[in-house]
């Protein structure tokens, strides 16, 4: 039972988490901190900053983190394929039809939707602000940190961020005496150890049966592999990797990947999804399908394995009396990142007019004073886009 409703309640957000990495950890925050209480909000902080360390979408890797909490291994590929499914059946449709379709008379409603990511965003960072930056240091951090990502727009820069502000608060803030919430793993430190070394001999192996087999679909699992294992910073940084993959070597035409680039933007779940579509209409692949699978599992597979592998490590150093110092610090940070994120890239890339500004404040006051659900708010928007083609 607690597997099915795990599955559903990752479906759901798969079908209604719109807005990117940045908002699906928005919506993360709704629904498995404020309404299942599945997580603390320190929980879900330390959660938050471990993926930001790690390589690959964090928004699906706190979603596989929180299911392997829930239901050990099984219950992170249940979460994952949730919150993943959605986006991967549309873009995989899409690539099938692509040549029928005329993306440019629906920018109002796609417009509509980026909007309301602004007013998701906005109530995540305003409730975490609350939660995390209580003190005057803190909240110190978490401006530091927003203004350092602002002006250097950098996925290393984040990573330097986390790592300074994990430094000072261990010499300078002071934690708890005691854990503020349960153990967030399920497996043993040995099986963490086997899936950290079946991710590295990948990442090294698959490089080279590629060279010596030349057989395309190897190809495209190295590509896509190597893809998920290196970058950091979300979805949206894992894009020009893809191109330079995928355009180069003539597997798909630039036109193409453009055009399943924009609509994976405007669509719920991870943008990593966006490698179904690409391996659906690839020239390469044996189908649609066959390619659209292998890419997809292959993108996704190293983020399985790495949370896999260091969440036990992570719940035995967040014990140290230091490390729980340094935890208030890196959530101080966290808030920084997100709060970076609100402005650019989701203020900036949605808000144009007064009707968008107040269009995402109504949202805003929706989500965070009434409590609607983000779904209904989401509708909502699209609605009102159709009514006056914002």
């Amino acid at each position: 039972m607690k597997y099915l409703e795990l599955f559903l309640t990752s479906l759901r957000l798969g079908l209604t988490s719109f807005g990117g990495p940045i908002a699906h950890l928005s919506y993360f925050h709704v629904e498995y901190v404020q309404r299942k209480k599945w997580l603390s909000e320190s929980a879900y902080a330390d959660l938050v900053a471990l993926c930001q360390f790690l390589p690959g979408p964090a928004s699906s890797q706190v979603g596989m983190a929180v299911g392997l909490s829930r239901g050990g291994i099984l219950g992170a590929l249940i979460a994952w394929l949730g919150f993943t499914l959605p986006s991967a059946i549309i873009l995989i449709l899409f690539a099938l039809g692509v040549t029928q379709l005329n993306i440019s008379e629906h920018q109002h409603w796609l417009h509509a939707l980026k909007v309301i990511a602004v007013s998701v965003v906005a109530q995540a960072v305003f409730g975490m602000w609350k939660k995390l930056c209580k003190g005057k240091v803190q909240a110190i951090i978490a401006i530091i940190a927003c203004l350092i990502i602002l002006f250097t727009n950098s996925a290393f820069a984040q990573i330097l961020v986390l790592i300074f502000a994990g430094i000072f608060g261990a010499f300078f803030l002071k934690a708890p005496d005691s854990l503020p919430h349960e153990p967030i793993h399920r497996n043993s430190h040995r099986t963490g150890l086997i899936f950290l070394f079946l991710f590295f001999t990948l990442l090294f192996l698959l490089p080279f049966l590629a060279s010596i087999t030349q057989i395309p679909s190897i190809k495209f699992f190295d590509s896509f592999y190597r893809a998920g294992s290196l970058v950091f910073g979300g979805g949206h940084v894992v894009l020009p990797l893809l191109q330079a993959e995928v355009v180069p070597n003539g597997w798909v035409s630039k036109d193409l990947f453009m055009a399943g680039y924009g609509v994976a933007n405007a669509i719920p779940g991870p943008l990593f999804a966006f490698s179904a579509y690409l391996g659906a209409i690839s020239t390469q692949t044996p189908n649609g399908w066959t390619g659209a699978f292998i890419c997809l599992i292959a993108a996704f597979l190293p983020s399985f394995l790495l949370i896999v592998g260091a969440l036990p490590f992570w719940e035995k150093l967040r014990s140290i009396p230091k490390i729980r110092q340094a935890m208030l610090g890196l959530n101080a940070a966290v808030v920084g990142i997100l709060l970076a994120a609100l402005y650019n890239p989701v203020w900036i890339s949605a808000i144009f007019s007064w009707k968008d500004f107040a269009l995402a404040l109504i949202g805003f006051l929706l989500l965070e004073r009434w409590k609607a659900p983000s779904w209904i708010v989401v509708l909502g928007a699209v609605a009102v886009s159709f009514c006056l083609l914002l």
